[in-house]
């Protein structure tokens, strides 16, 4: 399952990367790709999540945000 999701805060692409290895620690996301310009996360899911769960992810990383899309 795909879904993309926007990311608010990213400023330069090492927050994009921390973003992403946060993303990729989630035990429901087999694949992350967040992309700095279009400010947005494009996750492969093997199992549904809340945006509840991926906002508490993102934030530790930095206090990012999650939206979706």
């Amino acid at each position: 399952m795909n879904s993309k999701y926007g990311i608010v805060g990213m400023t330069c692409e090492h927050c994009a990367a921390r973003v992403q290895k946060a993303l990729m620690n989630h035990p429901q996301v087999a694949n992350a790709k967040v992309t700095l310009a279009a400010g947005e996360a494009e996750l492969e899911l093997k199992a549904p999540v809340t945006v509840e769960e991926l906002q508490a992810v993102v934030s530790k990383a930095g206090g990012y945000q999650v939206q979706p899309r």
